[in-house]
């Protein structure tokens, strides 16, 4: 199926179909081989950095004029494709996640920007998104303080290992959304599966770690000073679900998600099966977009008419000012934005 209004430019750049980088921390699964066939050989598999140019976990391109490039490696010769939006400095801003928590991830708070850069040699703070691709019955997550108090308090609270007390736990369910702004504690619980979208930084202050030893015998090293400089010690209410409204146009549906000065995160359901026209998108002069197939298939057709098929887990990268490509198919997809 060829559209004849395809943008047939030979100098704008095509999408970059991405393989992750995986992660085998101790309280990962089996979900992101089996559910979303990775086929990356750690057991357990806990986490997929699908769209990164961070060091400890670059992506690389599958397919086309970059193939068996690190995403770092493609940006760092063409700065280009980032865009001109204002927080794109210094590289890609974001990185993109999924996690499988067959355990309790450690209860964790990240530094702001400003930290970071003065204790952490200049990296990135990290405010994060979590958005729930499924959760067991009773899974939660943890959510700032369940009361005020101070840093002394919970400095006692830690290392008499009565933290737990404190801690607010939300339910959580298929579909939500969970701003986690720098500064807030938490963890996610065993039983979820999130999809993540974050500042591209992996600097996590550990507090508490249910006493758990690693693949070496010993305990995960915590960062209690450096987590309390940065915690917020207030009480934190229940996050309210943001009001989402699904905007239709033909073949595809679209609800903002969350945006902040970091990333907009959109939610876009594909389905052209009864659509003789398939859906058109490609990323503006401002900002690269990327796109992250949460579930069913599809296809992008690009501007030669070539066809690649993409499934559920797959990750594309679209340079800014990229050309227009035709989205076919049945699929759930997040649509992000620096």
């Amino acid at each position: 199926m060829t559209n004849k209004n395809m943008l047939s430019r030979s100098d704008c750049p095509g999408p970059l179909f991405l393989r992750p980088a995986g992660k085998d921390y101790l309280w990962g699964g089996t979900r992101l081989n089996d559910d979303f066939s990775k086929g990356i050989d750690l057991d357990p598999l806990a986490e997929t950095w699908e769209c990164s140019t961070h060091p400890d976990g670059p992506s690389t391109v599958e397919g086309g004029p970059f193939d068996g490039k690190t995403l770092a490696q493609v940006l760092e010769a063409h700065p280009e494709y980032l865009g001109t939006h204002p927080v794109i400095r210094d590289g890609l801003p974001i990185l993109v996640k999924f996690i499988d928590a067959k355990q309790d991830l450690s209860v964790q708070v990240h530094p702001d920007d400003d930290y970071a850069r003065l204790h952490e040699n200049g990296q990135l703070g990290k405010t994060e998104m979590w958005y729930v691709l499924d959760a067991a019955k009773d899974a939660c997550l943890i959510f700032g303080l369940n009361r005020d108090m101070t840093a002394e308090e919970l400095r006692d609270r830690i290392a008499s290992g009565t933290l737990e007390g404190c801690l607010q736990r939300v339910p959580i369910h298929k579909n939500d959304v969970f701003y986690v702004s720098a500064g807030t504690i938490h963890a996610i619980g065993a039983g979820a599966l999130i999809a993540e979208i974050q500042e591209s930084s992996n600097l996590t202050y550990r507090m508490y770690d249910y006493d758990r030893v690693g693949k070496d015998g010993k305990k995960r090293p915590l960062h209690v000073e450096k987590a309390l400089a940065v915690a917020d010690c207030k009480a934190r209410g229940i996050p309210p679900q943001p009001i989402r409204v699904l905007k239709y146009t033909r073949g595809c549906a679209r609800e903002l998600l969350g945006r902040c000065k970091y990333f907009e995160v959109y939610r876009m359901l594909l389905n052209t099966e009864r659509c003789r026209e398939m859906v058109e998108y490609h990323a503006g002069e401002e900002s690269f977009r990327v796109l992250l197939c949460v579930d069913g298939c599809g296809s992008v057709q690009q501007p030669d008419g070539s066809v690649r098929n993409f499934f559920k887990g797959d990750c594309i990268f679209f340079p800014a000012e990229s050309c227009s490509v035709y989205l076919h198919g049945q699929a759930q997809l997040l649509d992000i934005r620096g």
